[in-house]
């Protein structure tokens, strides 16, 4: 049977006792359906993945007793940021979903030219949230130890500033090459909604000494361009 991985906010250590509070009791006491004996996995982003019998269920947590580590957090090769336009729906989770299983460090949803989103500080931050819970479950279901951040929204404008120099790429398929030349310290990827980035926005990129990278002749959806440039890059400089 495939062990249960579960992301949890508590401190994590060899032999303890640990209470997980309502919302994972509800999984698996009422989805799963678990008795006291079943293991599960639990990690917290900073001290590695431990496996854990279930000691105990009640109505609204249960107990969990922990073994040693059994599997530390891996050295990240490639600390890649993605500036990600803001899409509708599905898109936005789908990309984040997919960024988190190839190893993104973190994704600010971005405000263009051509983004088709509106969102006012309360619904930004119900959105932040929802994405953030799509990243823990994919990094559940990878087998991450880590999750990425997803930031609140910011504007193109603001994020392009905030990129040090020289390790930021804009993805065009009119552009003339891959990633290449020497491994950067961290990447950070500018990657545009569905109407791609203004001629005005890829101005301000390249102004800031952002780099031009093809992934290929054919225009790629928002929810698509960051599968192929995360593939592309850790074959590159990581850990492909």
């Amino acid at each position: 049977m495939r062990l249960s991985r579960l992301y949890c906010d508590s401190d994590l250590s060899a032999d303890a006792l640990l209470t997980l509070g309502e919302d994972h009791t509800h999984y698996l006491a009422k989805v799963l359906r678990v008795k006291p004996g079943y293991r599960i996995a639990l990690f917290n982003g900073h001290d590695g993945e431990f496996h854990g019998e279930i000691m105990h269920i009640g109505k609204r947590d249960m107990q969990v007793k922990l073994d040693s580590c059994s599997h530390k957090l891996p050295e990240q090769l490639l600390s890649i940021h993605i500036g990600l336009g803001l899409s509708r729906g599905e898109r936005m989770d789908y990309a984040v979903q997919k960024a988190t299983e190839l190893g993104v460090t973190d994704i600010t949803p971005l405000f263009t030219e051509f983004s088709e989103i509106r969102l006012d500080s309360d619904r930004a931050d119900k959105r932040t949230s929802h994405w953030q819970k799509v990243a823990v479950s994919a990094s559940e279901q990878c087998g991450r130890c880590t999750v990425p951040v997803i930031s609140n929204p910011t504007s193109l404008e603001d994020w392009i500033t905030q990129v040090p120099e020289g390790q930021g790429f804009t993805l065009d398929h009119t552009g003339t090459a891959g990633f290449v030349g020497d491994k950067p310290q961290a990447v950070y990827l500018l990657i545009g909604p569905e109407g791609g980035t203004s001629e005005h926005e890829k101005q301000l990129a390249s102004a800031a000494g952002f780099k031009t990278v093809r992934l290929g002749p054919r225009v790629l959806r928002t929810e698509t361009a960051p599968v192929v440039a995360l593939t592309a890059l850790q074959l590159r400089w990581g850990d492909f």
